[in-house]
């Protein structure tokens, strides 16, 4: 809407180009969504859920009765601040609308009275994914000349040919996965939040200034996303809310974001990895998050499935056994937790865009 605006406005006003600069159209949605929450957000605690002690989390009390589900705010602000700032298509309007619906069933489940269960939450997320993977497949192969799908993966110069079936399997479960994992790491204040605002940096650099830009994507190998700053934006602006939630969020926190916010957050994530062609930069946007949280799920499922059991002397999430084993503070789970992300984010993005 801005974009087409400042386009429509420029032959009256030149300064109005800027609204056609994707660099302001960041800085605008960064800042405005960090302002929006930051400042907004408070007034809607009343309107909000409250915890009533999650299930087998340590010092479930501490966040009893705190406002939850305000990751429905965020989200929603997310969305809207995306329509008015993001040179949008079909595509990004359907990413935009399935993020909030998988905002929507969180929040539902926040303010029910009784938990939904993990299979109906699992199969709603299932649901969405598979929907949200069948229309990246079309988006994908009609932005390609030949009308193919690729990926592009590590250690190779070349494009890999992908079968839609195979991407759609591939997707689905990429985006399943970050979803639930994301939302088991929501456990510690500040933890999920920092190092989901980690990962979305970290995709918006990648999309902005290396998969978005002709010449550096033509230098390190890698194919141009001709909307890759587009999707930058959107990301930038859902890492603007973020920062907006975690000013309220961090330790000792005053609201919590439920499954409304980790649930969406996660699956946007999910969704930009596999927009970028490599499935493979999960693990540089969310390698903790998968081990705190998707060790904890492999963990469940085998024991529950298949009787069998694996590291039995570790909690998980991981972050409880360290708070319980270990005797690390929140604050400790929380900086040293963030260093190792960021130590592996640093040396998968070398590896990933270098070695080839």
């Amino acid at each position: 809407m801005l974009y087409t605006l400042g386009g429509f406005l420029t032959q009256f006003f030149g300064p109005a180009r800027l609204l056609q600069s994707y660099t302001v159209l960041i800085v605008l949605a960064l800042y405005t969504g960090f302002l929006i929450v930051r400042y907004g957000l408070p007034h809607f605690y009343k309107f909000m859920p409250h915890d009533r002690g999650r299930e087998f989390t340590v010092n479930a009390e501490a966040a009893k009765g705190k406002p939850t589900g305000v990751g429905s705010f965020f989200i929603t602000t997310f969305v809207i601040l995306s329509f008015i700032l993001v040179p949008l298509d079909w595509f990004k309007c359907s990413a935009l609308i399935l993020t909030w619906l998988m905002m929507l069933t969180g929040f539902l489940d926040d303010r029910s009275t009784t938990s939904w269960g993990e299979y109906k939450k699992a199969i709603l997320d299932l649901l969405i994914s598979a929907i949200a993977s069948i229309l990246l497949a079309v988006y994908l192969s009609k932005l390609d000349p030949d009308g193919k799908i690729y990926f592009w993966l590590p250690f190779l110069t070349h494009k890999i040919y992908v079968a839609p079936w195979l991407f759609v399997i591939i997707s689905t479960i990429i985006l399943w996965t970050s979803v639930n994992t994301t939302n088991c790491t929501d456990g510690v204040d500040g933890l999920s939040a920092t190092l989901v605002l980690v990962a979305l940096l970290t995709i918006g650099v990648i999309l902005y200034f290396i998969l978005g830009h002709t010449d550096i994507a033509s230098y390190l190998l890698v194919p141009h996303i001709k909307d890759g700053a587009s999707w930058a934006v959107m990301t930038f602006c859902l890492a603007g809310v973020l920062m907006g939630y975690l000013w309220h969020n961090a330790f000792p926190s005053k609201c919590l974001m439920g499954d409304a916010g980790s649930r969406a957050l996660g699956f946007f994530i999910g969704l930009c990895v596999m927009m970028s062609g490599n499935p493979f930069l999960l693990f540089a946007t969310s390698s903790i998050i998968f081990i705190n949280g998707g060790m904890g799920l492999m963990k469940v499922f085998l024991k529950r499935f298949f009787h069998i059991s694996i590291l039995t002397n570790i909690r998980f999430p991981l972050h409880d056994h360290m708070r319980v084993n270990r005797n690390w503070s929140p604050t400790q789970v929380l900086i040293k937790f963030l260093i190792i992300q960021l130590l592996i984010t640093l040396a998968v993005v070398g590896i990933i865009f270098k070695i080839r």
